[in-house]
């Protein structure tokens, strides 16, 4: 009934309306509302992240910066956010002629929609670290008094980097692509935990479409998640399609040396660094978790289970 009238009204991607009608429930698409604001928190964090890489680590100016990512947006990367990141970085304040960024406080805002999904998360055991990470990277921006008191106290290395400067800046591109892709992947690795809890019937691929245009998360590489789950609608986690997969693969290396040399000049890369745990966590058979469970089980007598045999099992441990 009411799906020509939101059809004649949606926005268009690719000469598309960019909608999808969910006929049994409105959750899924509260659920996709979430993530999407989440998404875009996760991706408005991983990229005003790389200017202090480009700038105090590669040596570069607000010109260059800005050239960087505009070639950015013509490839793979091609989104929204990264698109206006490039016209915020040429953009200069017209007052004193300094760059805008250098002239707004670095105390970022919030309306609560990045929390709504960590709480999610959180509730339904659906790992997004990258995600709550970006909330918190705004929250401790939020605490400027402290920062600045704590800048006079708290020392750090220096940012003196001895590497190839262009090198290291092409490096930040994949790993920019690569963080942003683990973002995607718990999002949706949320969404489809949230459809088995809830029993909902949710069509990935559709959804993806519905960001297209008219949103803050428009990006290329939408198509290439639609791609995915037409290739396997019951696809566990977006790292394990093809396509993603060989991306991971090939830009790992400038990933971890993007936040090496983030981390050993002192500039946090919170974003960045829980997006790669997570990578490292997802692909890795067997986690140090046996320990927690041990402790788990010596303090709580929570019990744990073996790896020779099922069942659940609890061990005297002032008797070991």
């Amino acid at each position: 009934m009411v799906s020509p009238i939101l059809t004649e009204i949606a926005a268009t991607g690719g000469w598309q309306p960019v909608l999808h009608v969910h006929r049994r429930r409105v959750a899924p698409a509260t659920t996709s509302r979430w993530c999407t604001t989440a998404s875009s928190t996760a991706t408005c964090s991983l990229s005003p992240k790389r200017s202090p890489c480009c700038s105090n680590v590669c040596g570069m100016t607000y010109p260059a910066m800005q050239e960087r990512f505009a070639d950015w947006n013509r490839g793979d990367l091609d989104s929204y956010l990264i698109e206006i990141t490039a016209r915020i970085l040429a953009a200069t304040d017209p007052e004193t002629g300094a760059p805008m960024v250098e002239v707004i406080l670095d105390k970022a805002g919030q309306k609560g929609t990045g929390t709504w999904t960590g709480q999610s998360a959180l509730e339904l055991g659906a790992p997004a670290p990258t995600i709550a990470e970006a909330v918190f990277a705004r929250s401790l921006s939020a605490a400027k008094r402290e920062r600045v008191t704590a800048a006079g106290v708290l020392r750090g290395p220096g940012t003196n980097f001895t590497g190839d400067r262009a090198d290291l800046a092409d490096a930040i591109g994949h790993a920019l692509y690569a963080a942003k892709i683990c973002s995607y992947a718990q999002g949706f690795a949320l969404m489809r935990t949230a459809a088995s809890e809830y029993e909902w019937q949710l069509d990935y691929g559709a959804i993806a479409m519905i960001w297209r245009g008219g949103c803050i998360i428009r990006a290329r590489f939408l198509q290439r998640i639609k791609e995915a789950y037409d290739r396997e609608p019951n696809l566990a986690n977006l790292m394990l399609d093809p396509y993603f997969a060989d991306v991971l693969h090939r830009a790992q290396s400038a990933w971890r040396k993007v936040i090496g040399a983030a981390t050993s000049a002192g500039i946090p890369v919170p974003a960045f660094a829980s997006a790669l745990s997570y990578f490292d966590s997802y692909r890795t058979a067997r986690l140090p978790a046996s320990l927690i469970q041990a402790q788990r089980d010596y303090f709580g007598a929570h019990t744990y289970e073996r790896v020779d045999r099922p069942g659940t099992f609890h061990t005297n441990w002032s008797s070991t």
